[in-house]
């Protein structure tokens, strides 16, 4: 909806929500579960995911779209684990027996790292403590299914979430929502990591989170992302300067404190930003202090890990009948350029007429070795 459009009268949408207290998002059946307090007073505002189990969270039976999801987990990041990325968030769009979405929740909503992290864009936001939220439009013609997958050691006993959607004709010309991860923990030199593989159009590339482990020394950014559309095969047709540029930024972010000394400037802005730079593994902040296992007291020492978004919300990438997407890893130590080998992740978001992704489901987590 443009914002010209709030305050035209619109009768031909049916505004639902469904949650934990409604969890078909049926009218007028909201708000209904008792608590100490009595009959229909805040009774029912979370589920459990069991270990090991996937939970269907929605299952709609109609045309319309979704408009908001809001969702946060009780300890997202208690110590040594990986929470955010553990719980692995799947849609899938009229009756399709492959998702058209897969993604660790953490890793959608820009959180990488199984970490938490606060983000002020367009189409995610995540606000304290934890709630995160996106505006991604994701119409459907006939069904909608989510669910979410526990892939954590043990059960998650506090999952909130409520799902905004209206009930409404969908045009022929609108396209399903998609989104996918992929991580190489280390790249290959010389070979680009594939932020998208080849997707199905037609279609439109909107956006992606980026997440930079640096394994080396020095500046990890130079690397241009490239975009291969419609049959590009040795070059893309687009191209971006270097990895900072790409999302918005200049001179690999760099500014300097009262000191002189030279830091990287996080930052957030509508369609792109670079809200996540951290030396400190969070995950083990019980461990930092000793109380669980003096020898595990490591936190400090983690790897610079680097958080990046960007959406084109004003400028879709257009393409007919498919889209490859990647990134070089490519160095700068300030006299030359070299070849880089990090641990890198993504999340790509794009719209298809196709209602399933063609892509390979992601890896199970394996036992007690974050993924």
């Amino acid at each position: 909806m443009n914002i010209s459009d709030l305050a035209l009268i619109n009768l031909n949408e049916e505004n639902r929500t469904i949650s934990p207290e409604n969890l078909t998002g049926a009218k007028g059946k909201a708000a209904m579960s008792a608590s100490d307090l009595g009959p229909s007073r805040k009774g029912n505002g979370s589920i459990k995911l069991p270990q090991g189990k996937t939970v269907t969270i929605a299952d709609i039976h109609s045309a319309g779209e979704i408009r908001h999801i809001w969702m946060t987990i009780a300890d997202a990041t208690p110590a040594g684990s990986f929470v955010l990325r553990d719980e692995v968030l799947r849609m899938y769009w009229d009756g399709a027996d492959k998702p058209a979405v897969e993604v660790p929740i953490g890793d959608f909503f820009c959180n990488g790292f199984g970490e938490r992290c606060d983000i002020n864009s367009a189409l995610i936001t995540v606000n304290p403590t934890g709630g995160f939220n996106t505006y991604f439009p994701m119409p459907f013609r006939k069904s909608a299914k989510i669910t979410i997958t526990n892939e954590h050691p043990g059960d998650i006993d506090g999952f909130f979430y409520g799902i905004d959607y209206v009930i409404k004709d969908v045009p022929e010309d609108a396209a399903y929502f998609h989104a996918a991860w992929n991580r190489q923990e280390y790249t290959e030199k010389q070979n680009d990591f594939v932020v998208l593989p080849s997707v199905k159009g037609p279609g439109h590339f909107v956006g992606v989170y980026f997440e930079v482990c640096a394994l080396q020394r020095y500046w990890w950014g130079e690397g241009e992302f490239k975009f291969y559309i419609d049959g590009d095969t040795n070059y893309p047709t687009i191209t971006s300067t270097g990895t900072e540029d790409y999302f918005g930024g200049a001179w690999a972010f760099h500014q300097k404190d009262k000191n002189g000394k030279t830091y990287a400037q996080t930052f957030q802005r509508p369609f792109m930003g670079y809200p996540f730079m951290s030396k400190v593994d969070h995950t083990r902040d019980e461990f930092n202090n000793g109380e669980l296992m003096p020898l595990h007291a490591f936190g400090n020492d983690a790897l610079p890990m680097h958080g990046l978004y960007r959406f084109h919300l004003l400028d879709p990438i257009r393409f007919k009948h498919d889209l490859k997407v990647t990134v070089q890893q490519i160095g700068n130590n300030d006299i030359q350029l070299f070849e880089r080998s990090d641990d890198v992740a993504a999340v790509a978001y794009w719209y298809s007429a196709e209602k399933a992704s063609n892509l390979p489901a992601i890896a199970p987590q394996p036992e007690r070795v974050p993924r």
